[in-house]
């Protein structure tokens, strides 16, 4: 067939596009081919676009809010998973996804009910409404993007009987974890709490927090043990009564956050979304996706990849390799070599369909069981969420109890948490190893974040999230000026 001229000109032209590197000759259609770095190792592509200032490792909470973090200040993130959802460890799982994590080839009960219903935390941790995590969200605006509601209430053990956390002088005088002369020496202890100030504090109640442990402050107000544990545990948050010997202010501060987030609903300082904690990783990928960050998930790392000096110049997932000037995740994603044991953490997540007895009827509810209770190191913690929340049926609550394992029976050591519980439906067992970072970080440029504790609350982990900022900005992450209480959508 013979070819005329006006073909073999469109042919050339063809030929023109695809050395070009695109598909067709619309410029509109077509795909840029994909960019050529000096830096690329033999054989491997760019993964995604190739180069940037930060590559995030994992979507659980603190590395989610981080990409958020540093979004704002313009940071250009890769941020990829190894699964195909966000959250990671702490992620929210539906009703098949959590039998196929714990029991792997076996159906979920039909009495449950579906999917649907369902979005169960691995690790619930409750939100205080005056806290640093608010403070974030406001800072980010990822607060929008979520609904939140108050929790029940909080409650600790005393002599095997359940109480509620008094926090403000008028549920001092009604509580029954006190005799009458120690709710007047505790009402007189958080009028102090409420109207100290760290930049005046030797001025409160005529003591000088600045120069006493927190044990001389319980003494000055003569609060008995019992006291004490209630508010150190309930209150302050404290793990273990180490606090008791080391300087007062901290402990002050925490109670009073307690206390000032009390007042903004009445019932608990504690709020919790609705959906579960899995709307807050997605917030923050929204929050970093409109910033110009790249999120993968499926998205296996290979290895992360160093100089010759050790430190991290970007990550490899197969064929494919990105650039960083640093390198950000969670333990699961670094060699031992970086990490440093620091124990073992026990969680059972229990299907009941009954609330918590002497709760009030809760639908939600913390509960911690203070380490001198049980004659134990470190406190239980149990926090149960309901359908209120939008996490499981109607009729059916979700309890999880957590602890620090002491012994080499890790599931016995949650039987004082078992015990105040109804009858359990069904319950899921983990025993999962904790780690903290002990790599030079100014070296290797490897910024990792320790593994979620034991506890119910999300203090401990944003306060990793504020010093692994401090470590990769150079700057503190100073979020003073935001005050929660003047936030309506909150």
């Amino acid at each position: 067939m013979e070819t005329t001229q006006e073909e073999v000109n469109q042919k050339l032209e063809e030929m023109k596009v695809q050395d070009a590197g695109v598909e067709s000759k619309d410029d509109d259609d077509a795909e840029p081919a994909p960019p050529v770095f000096d830096w690329m190792p033999e054989g491997m592509g760019p993964l995604a676009d190739g180069l940037y200032d930060v590559i995030i490792m994992g979507t659980g909470m603190k590395e989610c809010m981080l990409a958020g973090l540093l979004c704002k200040l313009g940071r250009k993130v890769l941020h990829v998973d190894r699964n195909g959802y966000y959250g990671g460890e702490s992620a929210s799982l539906n009703l098949t996804h959590l039998y196929q994590k714990f029991r792997p080839g076996q159906s979920p009960n039909p009495s449950l009910g579906t999917d649907r219903d369902y979005n169960v935390d691995l690790i619930p941790k409750f939100i205080m409404a005056n806290g640093n995590l608010v403070r974030i969200l406001i800072h980010t605006g990822v607060n929008h993007y979520l609904e939140f509601l108050p929790v029940d209430g909080s409650y600790v053990l005393k002599n095997d009987k359940l109480h509620k956390v008094p926090a403000t002088p008028e549920e001092a005088l009604k509580s029954n974890l006190m005799g009458m002369f120690e709710k007047r020496r505790f009402r007189k202890f958080l009028i102090y709490i409420s109207d100290f100030k760290e930049e005046n504090a030797r001025t409160g109640d005529g003591i000088d927090a600045t120069q006493l442990t927190m044990r001389q402050v319980f003494e000055h107000f003569g609060l008995d043990d019992n006291t004490q544990s209630f508010i150190g545990h309930a209150m302050a948050l404290e793990r273990d009564d180490n606090y008791l010997n080391e300087p007062a202010i901290p402990t002050i501060k925490a109670v009073q956050l307690y206390c000032f987030s009390l007042e903004r609903y009445g019932r608990s300082p504690y709020i919790y979304p609705i959906w579960g904690l899995g709307g807050l990783p997605e917030g923050f990928s929204r929050l970093a996706a409109i910033n110009e960050g790249t999120f993968m998930l499926n998205c296996p790392v290979s290895e992360v990849l160093f100089d010759e000096s050790g430190a991290a110049w970007g990550v490899r997932a197969g064929n494919e390799v990105a650039k960083a000037g640093m390198v950000i995740g969670d333990p699961s994603y670094f060699s031992s070599d970086k990490l440093r044991p620091t124990g073992r953490v026990v969680r059972s997540i229990c299907f009941l369909d009954k609330p918590i007895p002497s709760t009030n009827n809760s639908t939600s509810v913390q509960l911690i069981i203070p380490a001198r209770q049980t004659g134990r190191q470190t406190d239980i913690y149990v926090c149960m969420i309901s359908q209120v929340h939008q996490i499981c049926k109607e009729g059916y609550y979700i309890a999880i109890a957590s602890t620090k394992v002491e012994t080499q029976n890790p599931i016995e050591e949650l039987n004082p948490a078992f015990s105040l519980l109804p009858p359990i439906i069904e319950r899921f067992d983990s025993v999962v190893e904790t780690s903290e970072p002990c790599n030079d970080w100014n070296k290797d440029k490897c910024f990792i974040s320790t593994t979620y504790d034991e506890t119910s609350h999300f203090e401990t982990a944003v306060d990793d999230v504020y010093a692994m900022f401090e470590r990769i900005t150079g700057q503190p992450l100073d979020l003073n000026s935001i005050d929660p209480a003047t936030v309506s959508d909150m």
